[in-house]
């Protein structure tokens, strides 16, 4: 066969030069039928075979290879026949061809039966869709290279989109993520669309029948959205939310932001969905935050409270005043300890209850046999034992990083009282943490150390004093009055009262 150029070089010497047939061959060096082919068409041909190739030894096996083929459609589609199966099979009736001819012959015949999937255009309505899914990302965290975790939701009619990172995808940040969506979106979508995720699905039933986990079942029906799952193995059925998590991953978070913790990252994601309202998504008439606006107004209104987005269970305490939460250890304060807690773990943070009451709050540990322990909580304990002070592990842990004026002020305490009374008064004085501030502390006990009152009374005085918000009235001016200048300052004698006491007494 010959090329295009070729072809147009014949065509343009018969047609235009006016050559005839008989010049053009030996000009050309193309034969009298090739000539012909290229006069009647400018088009180049398509080149079929007469009849199959030969297959000597692949070609008696075929007939059990289109059987086993045809066999695959009612076969359950993990536990359909291989190359490697098919090739045992016709190899033990005696081929004796290699394996890449059978594969290759395989591979054309599948190519053949198989049908193109095609999808539907879909349409939505304002207000009525949203697609949810979670994707897998990696940041630069607190300078290593860490994976986050990224819930996207996405409104179908705006195409807006809203992301959070969570270090893991666990129902609590599920939860949170959804809450935080319906506020950035200002209101809930009527329908969300899932894939059969372990946090809110419990079984796969029949069809699109699910068993659904039932603090799931108490979240929607506290948000009053309807869910709807995608069949098993078919992302298309929420095809714009999977683009959209890659779209993430390109746009948002290329190259690997640099930052300090999961707040900065989520306040970087943030903007950047808010950015990704100037983009007008192709073939549509308006940008993505100009849809949004559209379709707010037919979003279910938020309830008045939230829904608490957390794993809530019963704890015990151990003789550490610490309990025990994903093999990790969290300290509580020794005067507010009790034998049975509540400890409530969300996302980011998690906090233990006596009673109904907060007692201490602590951030999320994700790595395992950890002991994150709160010295203030231990200083009660310290005031009755104050021989444990320096051996105490909350103690050593926050010596470590206080401002050397403390170790100033202890070692004047020791100065002048007894060790165990010094310790004591020094752990109370760290009580006032407690309080106030960490700055506002450090300042009075300069203060303190400064006036020669180092102790718990003269830190106090000067914590009040620094924290006193009562204005400071300016002096008077007695410069143009200066028959007043001594006003004040001039002595006082006793024999003042004795004359006003006597013209009483009269």
């Amino acid at each position: 066969m010959i090329t295009v150029i070729e072809r147009e070089k014949i065509r343009r010497a018969y047609y235009i030069e006016g050559k005839s047939m008989r010049q053009i061959a030996q000009e050309l060096g193309h034969g009298y039928w090739t000539i012909r082919k290229a006069l009647g068409s400018a088009e180049a041909e398509v080149y079929t075979l007469p009849k199959p190739k030969a297959a000597p030894v692949l070609g008696p096996y075929k007939g059990v290879i289109d059987k086993l083929l045809a066999e695959e459609a009612k076969l359950p589609r993990k536990q359909r026949y291989t190359s490697q199966k098919i090739y045992t099979i016709i190899e033990g009736e005696g081929y004796q061809g290699s394996k890449s001819a059978l594969r290759r012959y395989v591979g054309q015949q599948r190519q053949v039966a198989r049908r193109p999937e095609l999808f539907i255009p879909l349409a939505f309505d304002p207000g009525q869709d949203a697609q949810v899914d979670w994707g897998e990302a990696w940041v630069e965290m607190a300078g290593t290279k860490q994976e986050v975790q990224l819930f996207v939701l996405r409104l179908c009619y705006s195409r807006k989109s809203f992301v959070m990172a969570f270090p893991t995808q666990r129902q609590e940040a599920f939860f949170a993520g959804h809450v935080a969506a319906f506020h950035y979106i200002g209101g809930v979508p009527r329908t969300l669309v899932y894939d059969n995720l372990k946090t809110a699905v419990k079984r796969i039933l029949e069809g699109r029948n699910r068993q659904e986990q039932e603090s799931f079942i108490t979240f929607r029906s506290h948000y009053l959205f309807d869910s709807r799952f995608c069949r098993p193995g078919t992302g298309n059925d929420k095809g714009g939310v999977e683009h959209g998590v890659g779209y993430v991953r390109r746009n948002f978070l290329t190259p690997l932001p640099q930052v300090a913790d999961f707040a900065e990252l989520n306040a970087h994601l943030l903007r950047q969905c808010q950015a990704d309202d100037e983009r007008r998504v192709e073939r549509q008439r308006q940008t993505i935050g100009a849809a949004w606006e559209e379709e707010k107004p037919y979003l279910l209104p938020l309830p008045a409270r939230d829904l608490a987005c957390c794993t809530s269970r019963e704890v015990t305490l151990n003789p550490y005043g610490q309990v025990v939460f994903e093999t990790n250890r969290y300290s509580v304060p020794a005067d507010k300890a009790r034998r049975r807690l509540t400890l409530k773990a969300y996302p980011f943070h998690l906090e233990i209850l006596a009673d109904h009451e907060v007692i201490a709050r602590h951030e999320r540990c994700y790595e395992r046999q950890r002991d994150i322990l709160d010295p203030l909580h231990y200083l009660s304990l310290l005031v009755e034992r104050p021989g444990a002070f320096e051996h105490a592990a909350p103690l050593r842990q926050w010596r470590a990083t206080w401002p050397p004026l403390y170790e100033t002020l202890l070692a004047s305490l020791r100065q002048r009282q007894a060790e165990n009374q010094a310790v004591r008064e020094f752990i109370r004085i760290l009580q006032l943490h407690q309080e106030q501030p960490a700055e506002l502390i450090q300042e009075a006990i300069s203060q303190a150390l400064a006036e020669n009152i180092a102790h718990l009374e003269g830190v106090t005085f000067c914590l009040h004093r620094l924290s006193d918000n009562t204005p400071q009235v300016a002096s008077l001016d007695l410069s143009p009055h200066p028959q007043l200048a001594g006003v004040g300052l001039q002595g006082v004698s006793a024999s003042c009262y004795n004359q006003l006491l006597s013209e009483i007494a009269s």
